[in-house]
């Protein structure tokens, strides 16, 4: 576990990082962080996180607040057999692998493997290398595959989306069969830096990159909300975590 000397190191991480909070305050974003969550920080997803930090792209890695929440949200559930949609160099996923049973299954998807060997070396540095099923390549296709397999309806406890948002809708209606009734997805991303409120919010410009994907979060966010197959809580934690468990 780490220790409360490692909250010093992270305050000289890259901002971009650890400010994924949307609470109005950096600095009781930062509190929540050094008090609650870096001190129960596992070695080894510390470590991969910090390594994640140096990398130009880090914007792409799930906020660690929100891991422990889905940790504990796992472990509660007992899950056991996951799938991830977008896995980067691997933080949400090494949290995930750390909060299953040792027989625990993880599919994970991703184009880009050599992202996911980046992380690798901590994956088996925690010994849960083994759980996971690594599977590159574009998430539709695959999913596709996935699905004819009579194997894996409703066969995942739980299900992480974090990958291009204009596919979100895409991918609900291929995982939503293949997650067990009680099971749950949760998707990232889906108040994406505030945006969803943007007209509002006028005075805060927003890069372009962000703009661009805004309607497809919007109208994600509305097609889940009329969705009668799964119930929703839309959390305001990190940048926006929408939960859906099945219902039939």
């Amino acid at each position: 576990m780490a220790g409360s000397s490692e909250g010093v190191g992270d305050k000289e991480l890259p901002p971009i990082l650890e400010q994924r909070c949307i609470l109005q305050s950096e600095a009781l974003s930062q509190y929540i962080m050094e008090t609650s969550v870096y001190p129960r920080e596992p070695e080894a997803l510390r470590e991969l996180r910090q390594m994640t930090a140096t990398d130009l792209r880090n914007v792409m890695a799930t906020g660690p607040d929100e891991m422990q929440f889905l940790s504990m949200l796992l472990k509660l559930m007992n899950a056991k057999k996951t799938l991830e949609i977008g896995v980067f160099t691997g933080y949400s996923l090494l949290a995930t692998a750390l909060s299953l049973p040792h027989d625990g299954e993880i599919i994970a998807i991703d184009t880009n493997r050599k992202n996911f060997e980046l992380g690798l070396p901590f994956f088996e540095k925690a010994g849960v290398a083994h759980k996971v099923d690594f599977r590159e390549g574009l998430a539709l296709p695959i999913l596709n595959e996935l699905t004819k397999e009579e194997k894996y309806k409703g066969w995942f406890d739980f299900v992480f989306v974090d990958a291009d948002k204009s596919n979100y809708m895409n991918y609900h209606e291929r995982v939503v069969e293949m997650v067990r009734v009680g099971g749950i997805i949760g998707y990232d991303n889906t108040l994406w830096n505030g945006s969803v409120v943007a007209e509002a919010m006028a005075e805060r410009p927003f890069p372009w990159y962000i703009m661009e994907s805004r309607d497809a979060i919007l109208e994600f966010n509305a097609y889940l909300a009329a969705d009668s197959r799964v119930e929703i809580c839309h959390l305001s934690i990190a940048d926006g975590l929408t939960l859906c468990r099945r219902l039939r």
